[in-house]
Order: structure tokens, then sequence, then C-alpha cells
């Protein structure tokens, strides 16, 4: 063990570290059915998982947690695979979709369908997903003007503005609305509670159009990550390759702001603890980022359920006080300037 801690990233197989990963999603998905706000404790949930118990016991376990843990689950591996997309694609440890106003931008497209009467439950997932879309191509746009394309402060300045934009949008919304704003207040900061299967199941098609999408661009991002003649020598066409990456990430961010919120900084702790641990090839990022991204979100979900009873703390809170040291340690190992 101590040998394996020695070696370097790169030198690590993926799937020794790839095991460990999916061993601990599995108990946080058991964690996520034992432990919760109310009454139904851990021996009441073995019981119901048995199946005894009371009726109470069966539907705590089967109607509320086991879908916010399947939802916690789908969330975390679209935003921690998004997140690993958006690193690789513009070169830049700081692109996460929280940060860069994607998820800000499928917030707002919510927002709007709930000022116009929808409902979070009926949503159309194809409208968070073009909000997602609409952010990705307005952040990346301004920071590639003038020909900076790989700038870490223009990316970041860039998607810090168009969130404060896009959040301040939101609230105008949500100030004309009442019903609305009652809706989506919780759901802003990011919350998996008094979500259906259903709702994951409409997810499907756009998911497995991203998987495709993903597939497709694993190998030619890593040829990209050596630079674009390289990617180019290789009979890549780094734009085709970017434009991909942005209609997958898209697809992914918006499909867990869908569900989930609008939950920041899973794009930008997975892929970087992914990276501390198998090295920066996006292939085995990738292949971590998988169950790394649904444990970070089932733990918090489970965490916020047990350290504010008998209510629930908001999922995108302890998802930022996870976040907000990684940001400050990413920004230091790069030495960026400070403005």
């Amino acid at each position: 063990m101590t040998l394996w801690f020695n070696l370097a990233p790169a030198q690590r197989s993926t799937v020794s570290v790839l095991v460990p990963a999916v061993l601990l999603l599995a108990l946080c998905c058991v964690c996520s059915l034992l432990f919760g706000a109310g009454e139904i404790g851990p021996r009441m949930a073995i019981q119901a998982l048995l199946g005894n118990g009371s009726d109470d016991a069966h539907f705590v376990i089967y109607e509320l947690r086991l879908p916010r843990t399947l939802v916690g689950l789908v969330a975390g591996l679209c935003l921690g695979v998004a997140g690993a997309l958006m690193q690789a694609v513009a070169r830049n440890p700081l692109a996460e979709p929280g940060l860069l106003g994607v998820s800000a931008g499928s917030a707002f497209s919510v927002a709007v369908a709930l000022s116009l009467g929808m409902s979070i439950a009926t949503l159309p997932v194809e409208l968070a997903q073009l909000g997602a879309l609409i952010g990705c191509f307005c952040v990346i746009g301004v920071a590639q003007m003038q020909g900076q394309r790989n700038d870490p402060i223009r990316l970041v300045l860039a998607g810090a503005a168009l969130t404060s934009l896009l959040t301040a949008m939101t609230s105008i919304l949500l100030l004309y609305n009442e019903k609305a704003a009652d809706e989506i207040r919780f759901w802003v900061t990011g919350s998996v509670a008094g979500r259906h299967l259903d709702q994951l199941v409409t997810l499907l098609p756009s998911l497995l159009i991203a998987l495709c999408c993903v597939l497709y661009v694993a190998r030619p991002l890593a040829s990209l990550a050596l630079g674009e003649r390289v990617a180019i020598g290789l009979g890549y066409k780094p734009s085709r390759i970017r434009l991909i990456v942005v209609f997958a990430v898209a697809l992914l961010v918006g499909a867990a702001t869908a569900i989930a919120g609008p939950v920041i900084f899973v794009g930008l702790v997975v892929p970087f603890a992914a990276r501390a641990l198998v090295g920066a090839d996006i292939r085995r990022t990738l292949w971590l980022c998988l169950p790394l991204g649904p444990v970070m979100i089932i733990s918090a979900d489970v965490f916020s359920r047990l350290i504010a009873q008998p209510a629930e703390m908001p999922l995108g809170v302890l998802t930022a006080i996870v976040g907000a040291p990684v940001l400050l340690v990413i920004v230091r190992s790069q030495r960026l300037p400070i403005l």
C-alpha cells in the first residue's frame, strides 16, 4: 500500500484506483438509503430493505431515499464528466460549469419556464440543456477573443460576468412571480430531494447522445492535450472536437441542472481529484470521474440531511464548502496572476 502511494499518478493502473472508487460509491449509496433526517433510522431502513418493517419505512426508503440516491448518482456522473471535458478542451483547470456560467445559463432557462407556468416536475430537460449550450458558447467565445484561447483569467472573468448577469436576470423574473419563486427557492441552491424516477427516464435519450459524444472525443482530446499541431498531424480537427465537447457538456450540465439544480464546484473538484490519482490523461480521468462525481453528490446529500436535523441543508452549500478550498489550491498551484 505504501508503495502504491509512492507511485506517480501516471504510473498507477486505472483499475487499482477505479475499484476502490466504485466500492466507495457503493458505500455512499448504502448510507444514502440508511440515513436521513426523519424518524426512519438505519435499523428500520434495513428491515424495510429486507422486506419487513412498517409501511412508513417502505415509503421513506423506496419513494424518497432511493429516487434521490439515483438522482444524485446521475447528477454527479454528469457534472464530473462535464467538468473533465471542459478542462480538457480549454486546457485550463479552472474551467468548471458552475464557475463559467454554464450552470447559470441552464438555471436561467429553468426560471423562464417556471415563470411561464411550468413546474419542476414537468420541466422539459431540453430547456435546461439549451440554456447550458448558450452559456457554453458565450463564455468560450468571449474567452477566445483576440486569440487568447488559453488565458485562464479571461476565461474565469467571462464566466463570472455571465453568471452574475444571468443570476440577476433570474432574480428579476422570480421577483414578479411569487409562485415560481417559491418553487425554485430550494432548487436554485442545489437539491436532489423530492425527485421521481420518471424524471430520470426523460434524461436517458440525451445521456445516451452525450455518452456517444464522450466516446468519440476521448482519444482526440488526449491528442489535443499535446497541442493543436499534434492533433492535426494525427488527423483530428480541433474545431470539430471543441464543438462536439461543448455539445456534450451542454447535454450533461443541462440534464444535471434540470434534476438537481445548479450544483457548483462538482465539475472542479472531481476532475482535480481524478488527475491527482491517475494523471492528466483525459481517458483515464474520465473513467475515474464516473464514480467520483456521484460520490461527491451523494455523500454531500447524506451530510445535508444529518447536520441540520430535522431540516435539511441545501446540497449546493456543502459542495461549495468543499469546492472553494480546492479552487484556491488550484489557483495557487497554477501560479495564476492576481488582478
